[in-house]
């Protein structure tokens, strides 16, 4: 996960922004740029963020 943001609103918002405009789902999004999904959804709890997939983001 080196190549994604470490700070957790940079992450969010590079993360939401992805899920906007090139994936449909957090699973494809995680397969296509190798991010263990457990791990990111983790590390967005820890900043108080859930990832909704009736809406495809974390809020």
């Amino acid at each position: 996960m080196e190549n994604i943001p470490s700070d957790p609103m940079m992450l969010l918002s590079f993360i939401n922004m992805k899920l906007r405009d090139q994936y449909n789902s957090l699973d494809e999004l995680c397969a296509s740029m190798d991010i263990d999904r457990s791990e990111l959804e983790s590390r967005l709890a820890e900043a108080g963020f859930e990832y909704n997939p009736q809406q495809n983001k974390f809020w």
